[in-house]
This record gives structure tokens, C-alpha cells and sequence, in this order.
């Protein structure tokens, strides 16, 4: 038995670190009250406001999730992260899990 634990243990943790993003139940009409600072570049139906802003419309709840999580703990460098990571900054998982939910559903 203990043979057959530690032989998928290993799945369990990759399975479960995928689960980790919907941890926090989202709301996607809550979404749509946190996004003001987002439509200045992204739009408020998540099609961007100029070429070099990432349409999140459509876009899976998931990697927005982990996209906003990553600038907020300073992890994604280059690109816009001198812009999102100071907006991410102050963004709590609901937060983030919200406008995720929002965003997806355009």
C-alpha cells in the first residue's frame, strides 16, 4: 500500500496545484464593478485599447489568474510589467479572481 501512495503522490500534488487558481469562488458581476483601471487599456468588453494591450477578452479564467497573480508577486518581468505590476500590487485573490471571471465571459 504505502508503495502505490508514494508511486501517485506525485500526481496528486501536479493535479492539485492546477486546482490551486479557483480556490477562491469568482464572480463575474463583482468582476465588472473592479475593473476601472483596466478599461484604460484593456476595455471595458476586454478588447484593448491600442495594439500593444492583450485583448483579455474570451481569454481563460485560469491564466488570467495566474497571469494577474504572477505580476502582483512580482514574478513576470518585461513586457507591461513596469505597468501591471504596480496595478496588481494591491489586488486580492478575490479581486483577482473577479474581473478573471468578468473578462472570461466577454
Amino acid at each position: 500500500m504505502k508503495t502505490l501512495v508514494r508511486k501517485h503522490a506525485p500526481i496528486g500534488i501536479i493535479l492539485g496545484a492546477f486546482a490551486l487558481p479557483a480556490a477562491v469562488a469568482a464572480d463575474a458581476e463583482a468582476g465588472a464593478n473592479k475593473i476601472a483601471t483596466c478599461v484604460a487599456c484593456h476595455g471595458v468588453d476586454g478588447q484593448s485599447t491600442a495594439s500593444i494591450y492583450p485583448n483579455l477578452a474570451g481569454q481563460a479564467p485560469e491564466y488570467l489568474v495566474l497571469a494577474l497573480k504572477a505580476y502582483r508577486a512580482g514574478e513576470r518581468n518585461g513586457g507591461m510589467s513596469a505597468v501591471m505590476t504596480p496595478q496588481a500590487t494591491n489586488l486580492t485573490d478575490e479581486d483577482i479572481a473577479d474581473m478573471a471571471a468578468y473578462y472570461s465571459k466577454q
